[in-house]
């Protein structure tokens, strides 16, 4: 027995309790790590997107939360064992599982596409929860497993870029929405206007309902303010779960109220670009944020005394064994996490522009055919950055009268071998393309067609039909990579995406050709045309 100046020993569990400390804080440190590594990944994004501006402030959030989480609470400490251990080996395999699925589209994509930067944040969200599971079992009590712990990860999934089909679908129907009700508003107010599309004409001017006022900004920032205010400010599940519900409607009537606005400035003959334009969309941000404390406040007058400090077990009454376990296996999955990030970070370097001199395209198109009159497109390298490409060439040629008129109009890209993915050109094809300059689309029969031009069978041609007021055009398209005709795929499903990645994403040294007819009339009206089999077999090298 121990006299009165003796000094305690450690006992054995004491010692095993503290070897598993530290072994979690090795693990608290990784994940501090991967953190630092995304918010740095992320914030171009968050610096050049205004729809993900709140994203600057994510970090400081994140550990704001952390730290509220532990200091109120409720502080929930569930005991490692079975459970703890199943939840942490299901959430591991599916954060890896979606690691290695944003490898595979950051192959084919690019590390900067919103697909990726998406599919990387869900498989880092799900890492996070899988500390949480681990970090917050007895006897370690790191941190509580509680509604502000879990908000602190779940918002990082509002911090990121969203899928381009969600955005797409969802900024559609909010521009569809917010042009019909705010024709509603001005009907009533006796304002005379009609609608074209997401475009509302004024007797003097007209107004359109772009991307950037469909409402997705305010949306996405009000969910965000939403989620953090229920944590920060509000203790009680009812009420937290109400100022979620109202975050959303409260976003898109703001919005409304900010449309509704502009255009009655516009119909008054007032300038809406600049200063009003944007003066409004931070009115209406921060008008929503004062909303939501308001209401946040109301929900929850008075806070209760702040939870007490999580007090640890004595180390002597509690066996470590399980808690073991879970930390063994957040490691390894943490290790697992960083060797399959670098894998895909080196194989989706950019491989050298080696190969032959890029092809002169003006040359492929002829200059002067004989009875064709010729124009070409002067205005193209506008969208040089966003098709990662400056050849880029597009001449129509017409000939006839009014009565039998015909239209042939050829476009040509190519991409040194290297320069981009076969998937990011596939992102730029009509379909993708021309909806956005007014051009809808029309059904065919058949969505491919293998054209024959001086008894010539070229390779299978996408074919699609659009139409602009009054005037049809019929459109066949091709993409060749390394000489070979690629399959069209559609370029906003995740699956079709991966297939290209597995197909070609590990291959960059091939150059790349798109090219794309478009006529008023079908193909086998312009097939026996001269100008058809000149160009053609100047294309013949690229693999036509």
């Amino acid at each position: 027995m121990s006299g009165p100046g003796t000094p305690l020993r450690p006992t054995d569990a004491d010692r095993r309790f503290s070897a598993l400390q530290a072994v979690a804080w090795i693990n608290v440190a990784l994940l501090g790590a991967l953190t630092l590594v995304l918010s740095v990944y992320l914030w171009p994004h968050w610096r050049h997107n205004p729809d993900l501006s709140h994203g600057l402030f994510m970090p400081l959030v994140f550990l704001l939360l952390i730290w509220e989480s532990r200091r109120i609470g409720p502080l929930r400490h569930p005991p490692a064992g079975a459970a703890s251990l199943a939840a942490l080996v299901l959430l591991a395999l599916a954060a890896l599982a979606g690691l290695a699925a944003a490898g595979l589209f950051a192959v084919s994509l690019g590390w900067s596409h919103s697909l990726v930067v998406f599919t990387l944040a869900a498989a880092f969200t799900v890492a996070l929860l899988a500390g949480l599971v681990a970090l917050s079992c007895e006897p370690l009590r790191l941190i509580p497993l509680n509604w502000i712990a879990f908000t602190a990860v779940i918002l990082w999934l509002l911090a990121v870029p969203m899928p381009p089909g969600t955005y797409t679908t969802l900024t559609l129907k909010l521009q569809t929405w917010i042009t019909g009700h705010v024709l509603t508003a001005l009907h009533v107010l006796g304002v005379a206007a009609r609608q074209q599309g997401n475009l509302i004409e004024l007797a003097d001017t007209t107004v359109g309902v772009e991307e950037a006022c469909s409402g997705i900004r305010s949306l996405i920032a009000c969910l965000y303010a939403g989620l953090f205010f229920s944590a920060l400010m509000v203790r009680r599940p009812w009420a937290r779960a109400l100022l979620l519900v109202l975050a959303a409607p409260l976003a898109l009537v703001m919005n409304f109220v900010r449309s509704l606005t502009l255009t009655l400035l516009a119909n008054a003959g007032i300038d809406i670009g600049g200063f009003w334009h944007d003066a409004t969309g931070f009115a209406v941000l921060g008008v929503t944020a004062v909303v939501l404390v308001a209401v946040a406040v109301l929900l929850e007058p008075r806070r209760g005394a702040p939870a007490p400090a999580s007090a640890k077990p004595a180390a002597g009454r509690v066996s470590p064994a399980a808690a073991f376990g879970d930390q063994a296996i957040l490691g390894v999955f943490l290790v697992l996490a960083g060797v399959l990030a670098g894998f895909f970070v080196m194989h989706t370097r950019p491989a050298g522009h080696e190969g032959r001199p890029p092809p002169d395209l003006a040359a492929l198109l002829p200059a002067a055919p004989s009875g064709w009159t010729m124009v070409t497109s002067t205005d193209l390298y506008r969208f040089a950055d966003t098709l990662e490409t400056h050849h880029l060439f597009q001449r129509s040629y017409f000939k006839g009268t009014a009565d039998n008129f015909t239209q042939i109009t050829f476009y040509l890209a190519y991409w040194p071998p290297g320069q981009t993915s076969v998937s990011n050109v596939a992102l730029h094809t009509p379909d993708a393309c021309w909806p956005g300059t007014g051009w809808q689309s029309v059904p065919a029969t058949a969505t491919r067609f293998t054209p024959v031009v001086a008894g010539q069978t070229l390779p299978t041609a996408e074919y699609r039909r659009f139409t602009h007021g009054e005037i049809l055009q019929h459109v066949w398209f091709w993409q060749f990579y390394d000489g070979a005709a690629i399959t069209q795929r559609d370029p906003r499903s995740p699956r079709e995406l991966l297939a290209i990645a597995w197909r070609y994403g590990f291959h960059k040294n091939g150059e790349q050709l798109f090219v794309r007819v478009s006529s008023n009339h079908p193909w086998d009206a312009i097939a026996g045309e001269a100008l058809m089999a000149d160009v053609f077999a100047n294309l013949r090298p690229f693999g036509f």
